[in-house]
């Protein structure tokens, strides 16, 4: 027998189905909130506290809602998370590609993710579900996809390409999220533990050489005043990336 549908496609599109065909996600009395605000909560409690701090029965007590009348706004934890991640990319104007500026095109593509994902960092941690079905994730892909368009990929090397730019930049916002959330817990900045630590770290090490790591790591400190910079990293990388996909556009146009 086939499965059931997925009950979170209907309340992802519930603001583009035509009023007539919208689902009601419950009978009986008119709700107190819209599916909206339950999910704005959500995205709040995730922001401040991680994916992970997000049960129904909290958000439930944020918003004034016993746990079970939660459940007729929306179907379980899952479908809540499908619904956080559509909506909180759709907060983002996507901004306007560059018609003459393939490289400027590009760049915005894995610049706005990153600053979605550093907006909200549990993003990462989604797993399990299918986010990329909702409206804006479709108005998401159908931007990143218009920045390549006619340029000379084919399909899949359009959506290759789009996968490359957002995977990088996702990971820069990742260790970025990893660096402060270590500061949250030690108290102490990257370089105050650095600074606290050298000396101990240079009697240890002494006691094997390392040249390169030695020069190359004083030079990377004293300029990023850090163990690292993502910043720098997101710009190196996805330079070095976009000069990838040029040469391969050259290669194939020639």
């Amino acid at each position: 027998m086939p499965a059931d549908p997925d009950p979170s496609l209907r309340l992802l599109w519930r603001h583009v189905v035509p009023s007539d065909d919208a689902p009601t996600t419950r009978r009986g009395p008119q709700q107190r909130l819209s599916v909206d605000e339950v999910v704005d909560a959500a995205i709040e409690i995730a922001d401040r506290d991680g994916l992970g701090a997000l049960s129904m029965r909290r958000l439930a007590a944020a918003v004034g809602l016993g746990a079970m009348t939660l459940y007729t706004y929306v179907p379980g934890r899952n479908e809540l998370v499908v619904l956080m991640v559509d909506q909180a990319l759709g907060r983002t104007d996507l901004p306007a590609l560059p018609a003459d500026d393939l490289r400027g095109r590009l760049e915005l593509v894995a610049i706005t993710q990153y600053a979605d994902v550093r907006a909200h960092p549990w993003l990462l941690d989604v797993s399990g579900v299918r986010p990329w079905l909702g409206p804006h994730m479709a108005d998401r892909y159908e931007w990143q996809l218009s920045a390549l368009e006619g340029v000379g990929l084919d399909d899949l090397e359009m959506d290759q390409a789009v996968s490359l730019l957002v995977g990088f930049a996702s990971n820069i916002a990742r260790a970025e999220h990893a660096v402060r959330q270590a500061e949250r817990e030690s108290g102490m900045t990257d370089l105050e533990w650095w600074q606290a630590n050298a000396e101990t770290l240079g009697e240890v090490m002494a006691h094997r050489s390392y040249p390169l790591a030695g020069r190359v790591g004083q030079a990377a400190g004293e300029a990023y005043q850090a163990a690292s910079d993502p910043g720098r990293e997101l710009e190196f990388g996805l330079a070095r990336i976009i000069d990838g996909l040029l040469a391969h556009l050259d290669a194939k146009n020639r």
